[in-house]
């Protein structure tokens, strides 16, 4: 596996040979199938983040992963194949595409990148612009869960290294806008998403994010997991990770699952 992202230039290069997946989203809003309407990367379909990439709420938190066989039909309804490499974008800075990223390695497709620097970055460049969806023929991918290392509650306490990948002042517990309980778990570091990214909204290079993980204290010496508010965004930081060259795991049911067992250890500041 090369790396997990792809420039503007690569992806313009490939078109017609890969599957775009237009995953545009934002946390607690609504999906982004105005947005996709209004213009996409030519030949991209739609991605529901809520209905595709995620089970309805419940203990595992605010966005459990998908039903093995639920992910498999939608996947294969945006017309995915097994093999045929596939590209995921959003207008968020890769938060939103990084799940779909994240749960097509899970699920086991060998070849998935994330368009470097979203949806801002191919409009800036003069990508072309499609604003006519286009039924894709249905694709054959299948799913075999296992292709990532994820870590559930019980065992999160065990990793030696686990990064919170939140904003400052929700990992020290000085504010919560989405979840009953503010804080985070005990020895967490945190690493906040945008952090892994340079002024033009791309990824920073490799050399960049090891220093930046390794002031941390992450320096992928020891295992390490990653959780966010639902185990959407922590994907950046993995994704960021793997661009360093350190392997993670994810926490999927991440801060909004922990906090559903009341007995489980909350640390603030």
């Amino acid at each position: 596996m090369g790396s997990p992202l792809i420039s503007v230039t690569d992806l313009r290069e490939s078109l017609g040979e890969v599957t775009v997946l237009d995953v545009r989203y934002r946390m607690g809003g609504a999906g982004g199938v105005s947005e996709f309407s209004a213009g996409h990367v030519p030949g991209a379909v739609y991605v529901d983040l809520d209905t595709a990439l995620a089970s309805p709420p419940g203990a595992g938190g605010r966005h459990p992963l998908p039903d093995p066989a639920v992910f498999e039909a939608a996947m294969r309804a945006a017309g995915v194949r097994n093999d045929r490499p596939v590209v995921v974008y959003d207008d968020w800075s890769g938060l939103a595409a990084g799940r779909a990223w994240w749960l097509l390695r899970y699920h086991g497709h060998p070849d998935v990148r994330v368009l470097d620097g979203a949806w801002p970055a191919w409009r800036a460049a003069g990508g072309a612009v499609q604003a006519v969806a286009v039924a894709p023929e249905p694709g054959d991918f299948t799913s075999r869960p296992g292709g990532m290392p994820v870590v559930e509650a019980d065992g999160v306490l065990g990793v030696p290294v686990v990064v919170d990948a939140r904003a400052p002042e929700r990992y020290r517990g000085e504010t919560e806008p989405i979840d009953p309980v503010a804080g985070h778990i005990p020895g967490a570091v945190n690493v906040p998403t945008p952090t892994n990214l340079a002024a033009d909204g791309r990824f920073r290079t490799a050399d960049q994010l090891r220093a930046l993980y390794a002031a941390a204290g992450v320096t992928g010496d020891e295992e390490v997991a990653v959780y966010c508010g639902s185990g959407v965004t922590a994907v950046h930081d993995i994704i960021a990770l793997e661009v360093a060259g350190i392997p993670a795991a994810l926490y999927p049911g991440s801060w909004s699952g922990w906090i559903t067992d009341p007995a489980r250890p909350v640390a603030t500041g």
